[in-house]
C-alpha cells in the first residue's frame, strides 16, 4: 500500500472511533451545553450597532413617520434674528394725567385689560388735589375779586345814570373794569372746581390698567396703554448697519402659520450697539401675539443659497448635540446624517451639506425615531 493509502486509511479509522465512543453528560449543576440566543422580535423598533435604526412597518404606521424626497434648489438666503413685538404709534396710546389729583370712576366704572374702547370714550375723571393753605390762599383772592366786581359794578350803575355829564370813555372803562373782574372770577372758580376728563386717543384694547377708585396720581403717570392688536409691527435687532441695505423680506410663525412681514425701515440710531429693523403685517396676522412678546424672525435677504428645503420638525439633535437627520436607505433602515442648516423661514430649514438629491429624509416622527435606543 502505498504512504498516500495509508494516510487516508488512518484518517477513517479515527473519523470511526469518534463515532462509536459513548455520549458523555455532564455531572448535576455542570451544564455545559450553551444557552439559545434570544430572538429578536420583529416588531419592535431597535438601534443597531452602526447607529442606524431598524423599525418594522407597523411601528412606522403607529409612529406617524413620514418621508419626502429631498431636491435641491435656490432659495433666498435667510438669517434668524431676535425681534419683539411692538405696537404701531398711530394705533396705539398713553392716557395720562396732566395734574395730580384723585381718580373718580366714570358711569360704567373704570376700564380693565382686554376692554375694548373707541377713541374719545371716557375712560376716568382725575379731581385736583390742592393743599389747604394753597386752596384757602385762592378762596382769598376770589373774595377780593367778588368784592371789587361789586364796587366795579355800582360804579358802572352810578355813570351811566350820570350819561348826559359824564363822558363816554370813563363809562366804558368802568365797564371794562368790571367785566374783567367777572371774567377773573369765573376763572378762578372754575379752576377751584375744575376735573381733567381722561379720554382714549385712539380705538382699541386697553393692554395696561392702573387706576383704581380713589387713587390719588401724580402728573404725567400712565394710568392706561390702549394697542390696536389688529395693527402691530416687529422690531428685529439686527448687528450690520449693513444689512438693512440687503433685506428683501421677512416672516415669523404665528400660531404654527408663517405670516410673511413687509420691511418698513431700520433705524438709524444705534440701541444696544444694534440696528433695530421694523417689518410690518398686513391686516390682523399678528392679532394673536402681544406687545412686548419676543418672537425669532426670519430677515430674507436678496442674495440667494443652494440646498434641500424640509421642514423644520426634520432637524434634531444626536448624542452629541450635533444637527442631524434621518434618511430612509430600505423599506425598514433609516440612518442618521449629520447636516449643516439655516433656518429658510417660520416652519422650515434649509439643509445645505449632508443630503443628496433623491435621498428619503424622515419629514414627520423624527423626533420619536431619534428616542429609539
Amino acid at each position: 500500500m502505498s504512504a498516500k493509502g495509508r494516510s487516508r486509511l488512518a484518517h477513517v479509522l479515527v473519523l470511526a472511533a469518534a463515532l462509536a465512543a459513548p455520549a458523555t453528560w455532564a455531572h448535576e449543576g455542570h451544564d455545559h451545553d450553551a444557552a439559545p440566543p434570544t430572538p429578536v422580535s420583529g416588531t419592535s423598533p431597535q438601534r443597531l450597532p452602526d447607529g442606524a435604526i431598524l423599525m418594522p412597518k407597523p411601528s412606522q404606521r403607529q409612529l406617524g413617520v413620514r418621508t419626502a424626497v429631498a431636491a435641491r434648489s435656490a432659495v433666498p438666503r435667510a438669517v434668524e434674528l431676535p425681534g419683539l413685538v411692538a405696537r404701531d404709534p398711530n394705533a396705539g396710546g398713553r392716557v395720562q394725567s396732566t395734574i395730580a389729583g384723585r381718580i373718580e370712576p366714570v358711569a360704567g366704572g373704570l376700564p380693565g385689560v382686554g376692554q375694548q374702547v373707541s377713541r374719545g370714550q371716557l375712560l376716568a375723571v382725575v379731581r385736583p388735589t390742592i393743599d389747604p393753605i394753597e386752596r384757602s390762599g385762592r378762596a382769598a383772592q376770589l373774595a377780593e375779586l367778588q368784592a371789587a366786581q361789586s364796587l366795579a359794578a355800582k360804579r358802572v350803575a352810578r355813570l351811566r345814570e350820570l350819561a348826559d355829564t359824564v363822558p363816554r370813555k370813563e363809562i366804558e372803562a368802568a365797564e371794562s373794569e368790571a367785566a374783567s373782574l367777572e371774567g377773573r372770577i369765573r376763572a378762578l372758580s372754575g379752576g377751584l372746581a375744575a376735573t381733567e376728563r381722561l379720554v382714549a386717543p385712539v380705538s382699541g384694547v386697553i393692554a395696561s390698567a392702573d387706576a383704581i377708585a380713589g387713587q390719588v396720581v401724580d402728573a404725567r403717570q400712565v394710568l392706561f396703554e390702549i394697542v390696536d392688536p389688529t395693527r402691530l409691527r416687529i422690531e428685529a435687532t439686527g448687528f450690520d448697519p449693513a444689512f438693512a441695505a440687503d433685506v428683501a423680506g421677512a416672516s415669523v410663525a404665528v400660531g404654527g402659520n408663517v405670516v410673511p412681514l413687509e420691511f418698513v425701515g431700520a433705524s438709524r440710531v444705534l440701541r444696544e450697539q444694534s440696528v433695530p429693523l421694523v417689518f410690518r403685517a398686513r391686516e390682523a396676522a399678528l392679532a394673536g401675539l402681544s406687545v412686548g412678546q419676543p418672537v425669532p424672525v426670519t430677515v430674507r435677504t436678496r442674495s440667494s443659497l443652494e440646498g434641500v428645503p424640509l421642514p423644520a420638525a426634520a432637524l434634531v439633535r444626536s448624542a452629541s448635540n450635533d444637527p442631524i437627520v434621518w434618511v430612509k436607505t430600505a423599506p425598514e433602515r433609516f440612518e442618521p446624517r449629520r447636516v449643516r442648516s439655516q433656518p429658510l423661514d417660520g416652519t422650515r430649514t434649509l439643509v445645505t451639506d449632508g443630503v443628496r438629491p433623491g435621498e428619503r429624509v424622515v419629514v414627520d416622527g423624527a423626533p420619536l425615531l431619534n428616542q429609539v435606543r
